[in-house]
């Protein structure tokens, strides 16, 4: 038995209580046993072990609904050349030409990097959607392999496209069956598959019916939806339909199925993806660096569709991702009362609504039999700090390098800011060897 204790502690149970000034959360094995008064869970478990939060914020692990792998490598980096004036000119030159050069070493290092900085800010569980066209075959079962030595929750996928040929993409689809027939086999809980597409300007009819045919009904599918409005005008030029028409006429929607972005979709649409369930996740801080517009959040809400947070290829802070969402939504609507809601229910709610849909855990919630997904955040208020303004205090005060524990299904992996059972040093410098050697062969000289 150990015992998170010693600081304020945010449950997020609507059930239950949902704050205590001084709180604890008692668990074992990989799941809660218990949450309440810090003095009551002591006497009652006097030989737990102390995990101490130094009065801190004791609160559930983040949830990272959509991000990318292939990105971990790019921090700091440019590309000789590479001057982009517009969305498609940042895929092609940018995220292509990275992933093209991406062979099974730079993968690997790749997962290794950003399931680290996940771990740094708090983030136990995410959904991700990678692309390696340097090399396809066992990506995903590499990743996965790094994602069990490292501790963290993952649903993977490949991102299918015909950007690079046929064989190329014939690859990225037996590489999501592969991975979804490996997960059926194993039902390893911290471990989860989709089938994953680029977006429908990269993906022909012919490759969505084989993308369907190998899929066979087995898991959902992850993949970029009107995230530019090449995407649209490619959709109804091409194929005389807009994407999420063209989505639901191949059977791509549904209720285990992720729209990333939706930046674009209009109201026929989004009535398609209420009606087929569909999720839809927002990335506010990549949709403004790529300047492609912002999702039209309050609409998706209005519709009652779920509608969660990721962090694409920008950041893993998911506090980070909220200001944004929160800025870009009072900005879009001219209005300076509007998204606090919706922004902080995708981050603390819909996340977790999401999560189940995949992991038999439940997740984001402190509560008897949840997942012993736990963070603690260094977190001092010099304002009153209660269950009246918790979500004031995230958006304005926390930021996820602000977390200094972390424990992912029982598991601590961080505590007081020091990674446990991980050599960080030797890590990093694993990682910056290959990060010198794909650079080094997107610009032709050595680093």
């Amino acid at each position: 038995m150990k015992l998170v204790t010693n600081g304020r502690l945010i449950t997020r149970n609507a059930d239950a209580q949902g704050y205590y000034e001084h709180g604890a959360v008692a668990f074992e094995g990989t799941k809660i046993v218990e949450v309440g008064e810090e003095a009551a869970l002591r006497a009652k478990y006097p030989d737990a072990e102390i995990i101490d939060a130094r009065g801190g914020v004791i609160m559930p692990a983040f949830i990272n609904a959509h991000t990318h792998i292939y990105s971990a490598l790019a921090r700091g980096l440019s590309i000789v050349g590479n001057n982009p004036t517009n969305f498609y000119e940042v895929l092609d030159g940018t995220w292509w030409a990275i992933d093209r050069h991406l062979m099974m070493d730079g993968t690997r290092a790749s997962a290794a990097a950003l399931y680290m900085d996940s771990i740094k800010q708090g983030v136990t569980t995410i959904f991700d959607h990678h692309a390696s066209y340097g090399e396809i075959p066992g990506t995903l079962h590499t990743i996965a392999e790094e994602s069990k030595r490292l501790g963290l929750r993952s649903c993977l996928c490949y991102e299918v496209s015909d950007r690079d040929g046929e064989e190329k993409c014939l690859q990225a689809i037996q590489e999501n069956a592969d991975f979804i027939t490996e997960c059926e086999k194993n039902k390893d809980p911290m471990l989860a598959a989709m089938f994953g597409g680029h977006a429908l300007f990269t993906i022909s009819d012919k490759t969505f019916d084989r993308m369907v045919a190998a899929n066979n009904g087995r898991t959902g599918y992850h993949i970029h939806v009107s995230e530019g409005m090449n995407d649209v005008y490619d959709s109804l030029q091409n194929y005389g339909r807009r994407p999420v028409q063209r989505l639901q006429d191949h059977g791509i929607l549904g209720e285990k199925t992720i729209l990333g972005h939706c930046i674009h979709v209009n109201t026929a649409e989004m009535e398609i993806i209420k009606e087929t369930g569909t999720m839809v996740v927002n990335n506010p801080e990549s949709n403004m660096g790529n300047a492609i517009g912002i999702c039209p959040v309050i609409q998706l809400y209005k519709r009652g569709i779920l509608l969660g947070m990721g962090t694409d290829a920008y950041t893993n802070d998911m506090l980070e991702s909220i200001k944004v969402a929160l800025c870009s939504q009072r900005s879009q609507n001219c209005l300076p009362n509007v998204g606090w809601c919706e922004v902080t229910d995708m981050l603390f709610k819909n996340n977790a609504k999401i999560g189940a849909k995949y992991f038999p855990q439940q997740l984001g919630v402190l509560k008897a039999g949840a997942a012993a997904d736990i963070i603690v955040m260094d977190y001092k208020p010099f304002t009153p700090f209660s269950d009246e303004n918790i979500d004031g205090h995230m958006l304005f005060g926390m930021t996820g390098r602000q977390c200094q524990t972390t424990i992912a299904a029982g598991k601590l992996l961080m505590k007081d800011r020091v990674l446990v059972g991980i050599d960080e040093e030797a890590e990093n410098a694993h990682i910056l060897e290959a990060a010198k050697k794909l650079w080094g062969d997107l610009n032709h000289r050595e680093y």
